[in-house]
């Protein structure tokens, strides 16, 4: 295979021989059809109809996916999440980078090309430039022409669109943190909080910017993932590829005339492949690093060699043994220690969710005295902070463990918890004062609940040193 063709595009020389840096191009991606760009607009749906939707579906009685970063508290259906938990979170982050690792070993960018948010939105605002300003010839000659009624108004149209959109979505990502519908009465009141605007905003214009206009940059100049992808890469990566035996020489010819009578290769350098890249590369010039995989490059030469009667593959998702005419391992030392850890990791991640503690317990000591002595009795104040990690109420009693004859005195002898609340509850322990020497003493406070699960947190009995 080529070398990487990104250098000699990536500068140039001017008269005097100094290097100077090409200036962006604006790249206009034709509109194609065929398999792999069906299956890209399914993800697209999918993956958008899930971030839309998501905030509007209601679980028990509240939003199925809420991160009520206030109360520190993550909804995540039938799950609640407190900062006790953080352990989930990471070891989820992990996960996903691992799974990412291991799917770029084994198959390349699929992320970059079918999954990425900016892969995503991009596509979707490359419709509606398409839907105002037409097909790909028409969109560079309008750019190109001067400002007349008819480009003002398509232009109007387009950033309309993009606008709407965008603050749509600046809107859903804030109803990921307040309850979706609660932010939509605000917004029709005028009613919404400093912080809650500078969000919709915020993410409405990096939307807007990112997908309207940064576009392929993001992805070539902004992303680190390009730029260590090649550490996971090897000669068994799935990769998009063009067979240059196959398809060298180039040239032009008639339909159906037979490559070799004319000393030519398959390839009849219509450039519609580069027509229809995204990045704007000519990936017969090789792997690049702008590549993100989107095989828009394969629907458009399948599409080629259907109408010149030619055997399709010409560029195809490849492997670079395969292109070298190679045995392709796709069970290899990476791959295999990839899946052993995320199996693994996925493993523990399932029995910690699933052996998770329903309730939680936190003791505060009274910060205003070690002890109180009343009479014949010394007292200690607590503070207990119950944590009903369950989405359904629950009543809690208490016990005290480590010293003899100690007595709990609570305002109620069962405290009732709502589901995926917190409720202080204050406790008084009292122990008769000739049965224990001066000083600190070790406890356990026990809680029970409902359900019988038992919660055990130590502390510290005070006496009074005479």
């Amino acid at each position: 295979m080529k070398r990487f063709g990104f250098l000699t595009r990536l500068f140039q020389k001017d008269d005097s021989g100094d290097s100077m840096y090409v200036a962006r191009e604006k790249v206009y991606p034709r509109e194609i059809k065929g398999r792999f760009q069906s299956l890209r607009k399914l993800a697209v749906f999918a993956l958008l109809g899930l971030y839309y939707i998501l905030p509007w579906i209601n679980w028990d009685g509240r939003q199925a996916v809420l991160f009520d970063l206030p109360e520190r508290k993550f909804h995540i259906f039938g799950l609640v999440f407190w900062p006790q938990d953080f352990f989930f979170l990471a070891l989820l982050l992990i996960l996903a980078a691992l799974l990412l690792f291991f799917v770029t070993a084994l198959a390349g960018r699929l992320w970059c090309g079918y999954a990425c948010p900016q892969t995503v939105w991009t596509e979707v605002f490359i419709w509606m430039e398409e839907l105002a300003e037409g097909n790909r010839n028409k969109r560079i000659k309008l750019d190109k022409g001067p400002w007349t009624r008819e480009k003002f108004l398509r232009k109007l149209a387009k950033h309309s669109m993009w606008i709407v959109f965008a603050l749509w979505t600046g809107f859903t990502f804030v109803g990921y943190f307040t309850p979706v519908d609660e932010l939509a009465a605000k917004i029709v009141n005028f009613d919404t909080g400093p912080w809650e605007t500078f969000w919709i905003l915020f993410y409405s214009f990096a939307t807007w910017g990112n997908a309207g206009f940064l576009r392929e940059q993001v992805c070539i100049y902004m992303c680190p993932y390009a730029r260590f992808q090649s550490a996971m890469f090897d000669k068994d990566t799935l990769i998009i590829a063009y067979d240059e035996d196959r398809g060298e020489p180039r040239g032009g010819r008639k339909r159906g005339i037979d490559p070799q009578e004319v000393g030519l290769g398959d390839c009849i350098d219509c450039n519609m492949c580069v027509q229809v890249c995204p990045t704007g590369i000519d990936i017969r010039e090789g792997l690049q690093y702008e590549c993100i995989a989107c095989a828009a490059c394969i629907d458009a030469c399948d599409s080629v060699m259907d109408k010149m009667e030619y055997p399709r593959g010409l560029i195809r998702y490849s492997t670079q043994h395969a292109m070298d005419h190679k045995t392709t391992h796709v069970l290899r030392t990476r791959t295999i220690v990839y899946a052993v850890l995320l199996s693994l990791l996925a493993a523990a991640w399932v029995t910690g969710i699933a052996l998770r503690k329903p309730a939680d317990l936190d003791i505060l000591r009274d910060r205003n005295a070690l002890y109180r002595v009343v009479d014949d009795t010394v007292e200690n104040v607590y503070t207990l902070k119950v944590m009903n990690k369950d989405t359904k109420p629950h009543n809690y009693t208490f016990e005290v463990r480590g010293i003899d004859g100690a007595r709990v005195e609570t305002d109620t002898d069962t405290v009732h918890v709502p589901g995926g609340e917190v409720m202080p509850v204050a406790v008084r322990i009292q122990v008769e004062r000739n049965s224990l020497r001066g000083g600190g003493h070790d406890i356990e406070f026990v809680m029970i609940s409902d359900q019988g699960t038992t919660i055990i947190e130590p502390s510290r009995f005070f006496m009074p040193v005479e």
